[in-house]
């Protein structure tokens, strides 16, 4: 209920600026069966769970990215159920946006294995934005610590599946987890591309499951 309240706020505000919403569901186990994806540096291998009927991203080094074929992206928000592990260093997975190319992007990403860490340090190292390839996250860690990732209050299971939304306007990328109101990160916008493609984000040495993809387009007139 809550989250349509948003939602709905979120159209009323378009409305008096001049914008339009689209919304569209995305279905990356129709997608992965028809050839819609194209992945880069991972194996992407169908998920048949019925709830969860999405993707699952293997292990390896380097960081990885499925990208939708035809899905510009520029203003909006994209929701996504997402599942990695409590295991460290090896759950990094989120969503890739404003995509020029394999190594052009900007990414919100989250680190489980940090949402429920006893060292205090590695907790605000839950979720995480980076605008590639200039600000990756140990610059922005060395130069602006803190301010780019952020510690989630009440965090999910680190071990199961858990709901993201992430709002993008002209400036800002504000993040959501599960049904909590309040925003567990918000920043400025680094890159100077205002739109791109969007893409399934895993990082070094992970891998991760994502189902329930739906994207939110806000439009000028």
């Amino acid at each position: 209920m809550r989250k349509n309240i948003v939602l709905f706020l979120m159209f009323l505000v378009g409305i008096q600026l001049g914008f339009a919403q689209t919304s569209k569901k995305i279905n990356l186990h129709a997608q992965f069966k028809k050839n819609g994806l194209h992945t880069t540096n991972r194996i992407a291998s169908p998920l048949n769970n019925e709830k969860y009927k999405g993707l699952e991203l293997n292990e390896q080094k380097g960081e990885g990215i499925v990208w939708l074929q035809n899905q510009n992206f520029s203003q909006g928000s994209i929701e996504i159920d997402v599942k990695g592990q409590d295991v460290f260093q090896k759950s990094f997975l989120g969503i890739a946006f404003h995509g020029q190319n394999d190594s052009i992007y900007e990414a919100v990403y989250f680190r489980p294995f940090n949402f429920y860490a006893q060292d205090s340090v590695r907790r605000i190292h839950a979720v995480q934005y980076i605008a590639h390839p200039k600000f990756t996250w140990e610059k922005l860690r060395k130069e602006r610590n803190a301010e780019f990732e952020k510690a989630i209050p009440n965090a999910p299971d680190p071990n199961g599946w858990f709901h993201a939304r992430i709002e993008i306007s002209a400036t800002e990328v504000t993040v959501f987890v599960e049904k909590n109101p309040n925003p567990v990160l918000k920043v400025k916008l680094l890159s100077s591309f205002s739109d791109g493609k969007v893409g399934l984000f895993v990082g070094d040495n992970s891998g991760g499951k994502f189902a329930n993809l739906k994207i939110i387009r806000l439009k000028s007139w």
